[in-house]
Order: C-alpha cells, then sequence, then structure tokens
C-alpha cells in the first residue's frame, strides 16, 4: 500500500505543480464542480436571466420573482471505472486497466484532498465494487486501496446499465469522472442523461493495437468478453483500414456526444505517460 501511494502522489504531485504553476490558480477549482443549492427568492430585475423565475411563486399575482442559488460548499467527486476483460488489452508489463487504475487513483488522491465527498464505482456487466460518497481521509485511501486489489468476477460489459445505476444513487449534482475504454453499444442515450444532471469527465481508455495493429499475418484473437477466438489476417490492408476506421469513428461521437451535453473528453493511450493529458484536462476544466 505504501508503494502504491508513494507512486500515485509522485504523479499528483507533477499535475498539482503544473496546475498552480501554468495556471496561477486554485487547483480546489478543478474538483470543484458547478453543483449549485436554492436558497431564496427575490423580484425579477431587468436582465435576470428567464430561466430561474419560480413560475409557481410567481403565479400567484404578487410579482415575478427568479429564484437565488448558491455554490454547494461540499462537492462529490463520484468515479465510474469500467474493469471489464477488454481493459485487460496491452502489454505485458501494463494493460489498459493498469493505467485506468492508476489515473483514477492520482484524480482520487487530489480529489480526497480538495473535495468533501468521493466514492467510487467498478462495473463490468454488473456491479464489481460501490463505495458511497464519505468525506474522511480514511475513506479515501480505503477506496484507492479497493480499487487496486479488485478482481472482476465478469469478463463482459454493460455501460448503460453502470449509467444507469450511477443516475439512480446520485441524488445531488456531482463531478463523474467516468474512465473506460467505451467498447460497448446502446450507452448513449444514459451517457446524455448523466452528462444532463452531474458535471461529467470522460476519460477515454486506449490502445494502440485497437488502432494499428502490428502485421503478423493470419493469427488467432481471442476475444476475452465473449470468449470466443477468431482467426484474422492482420497484414490484410482492408481489415486494418477497417479496424482503424471502426475505432476513430467511435472516439469522434463519443468526442462529439460529449461536446454536445457540455462533458469534459479526454483520449488516453495507455501505454504513455498520462500526466501530461490531466494536466491539460485540468487546463480545460479551470
Amino acid at each position: 500500500m505504501e508503494n502504491l501511494l508513494a507512486r500515485l502522489q509522485k504523479y499528483e504531485i507533477r499535475i498539482r505543480k503544473a496546475v498552480n504553476s501554468q495556471m496561477h490558480g486554485n487547483f480546489r477549482s478543478v474538483f470543484k464542480g458547478s453543483g449549485l443549492e436554492f436558497t431564496d427568492l427575490r423580484l425579477y430585475q431587468y436582465g435576470d436571466d428567464i430561466r430561474l423565475i419560480d413560475w409557481n411563486t410567481s403565479a400567484k399575482g404578487h410579482g415575478t420573482f427568479i429564484k437565488i442559488f448558491k455554490e454547494e460548499k461540499e462537492q462529490t467527486v463520484f468515479f465510474m471505472v469500467d474493469v471489464s476483460a477488454s481493459q485487460e488489452v496491452g502489454g505485458i508489463q501494463r494493460s489498459k486497466l493498469d493505467t485506468t487504475k492508476e489515473i483514477c487513483g492520482v484524480l482520487a488522491l487530489s480529489a480526497i484532498k480538495e473535495a468533501s465527498h468521493v466514492g467510487l464505482y467498478c462495473f463490468s456487466d454488473k456491479k464489481e465494487k460501490y463505495m458511497p460518497p464519505a468525506n474522511s481521509l480514511k475513506h479515501g485511501y480505503q477506496m484507492i486501496l479497493e480499487l487496486f486489489r479488485l478482481r472482476p468476477e465478469s469478463l463482459k460489459t454493460n455501460l448503460a446499465a453502470a449509467l444507469g445505476f450511477v443516475l439512480n444513487i446520485l441524488k445531488r449534482r456531482s463531478v463523474v469522472i467516468l474512465i473506460s475504454d467505451f467498447i460497448d453499444t446502446g450507452y448513449q442515450k444514459n451517457l446524455k442523461a448523466l452528462a444532463r444532471q452531474h458535471d461529467l469527465v470522460v476519460i477515454h481508455l486506449y490502445d494502440q493495437r485497437e488502432v494499428n495493429l502490428p502485421r503478423l499475418g493470419i493469427i488467432p484473437v481471442y476475444d476475452t468478453e465473449s470468449r470466443r477466438t477468431v482467426w484474422v489476417n492482420t497484414s490484410s490492408p482492408r481489415f486494418r483500414s477497417r479496424m482503424r476506421g471502426v475505432f476513430q469513428e467511435n472516439q469522434q461521437q463519443l468526442e462529439l456526444l460529449c461536446k454536445q451535453f457540455k462533458a469534459n473528453y479526454l483520449a488516453v493511450d495507455s501505454m504513455e505517460d498520462f500526466v501530461p493529458a490531466l494536466i491539460q484536462l485540468f487546463r480545460v476544466r479551470k
């Protein structure tokens, strides 16, 4: 545990230094989100946002009133982590899941120091691990430990169900950080709903072999989720082009979806140093 935390803290220090030096601002704003809490009413004034009008109160005939909000002091940062079998793709030393866990660990470590409540949901096509948001340092460290100890029970993926679960359990607006390779279908509707209700950050993990296959001729490929082996010609230009096209189309659609619903999107190569990418994400969120 000590070696793990030491490694994560090195990453976290690099990010913190870059954020503070490059942006000259408060690191807290990265996790602050945009949670708002209703506090009072006042009469409408020229120039006020009409979307803030409280129509129920105004209908009583005593004038037009708008709602006044204040920023929530206790922000929640909630991590959704895809631990399905497709995340096991990668080199001998490092898989997508290894990078996923490290990114989650670094961000969780930062959030523990900056946010009041931190929670975790690890999923495949079922609930693998759920830790409700809490605001103690002990809870935060335990969350990181549980994440790295986790051995998923299922090999499959169901992003739609995972998103539906989080939509049901998070009752107040939160910063939701979703880390996945997004190798699934039918999840777009729930992703849109999550982006509408929360401050959503999407981190898209991929491996270069999913984009540019090495030329190895005709080889057997084992699908860990379906548990089937298929033979593919990795030297075929048509096959290579189709594989690259599928990945690029999925990535573009996901990025466009995030842009439409004001969610942050970040693509991360699982074999590269992810710290510069996270620094860029924080710069955008600033």
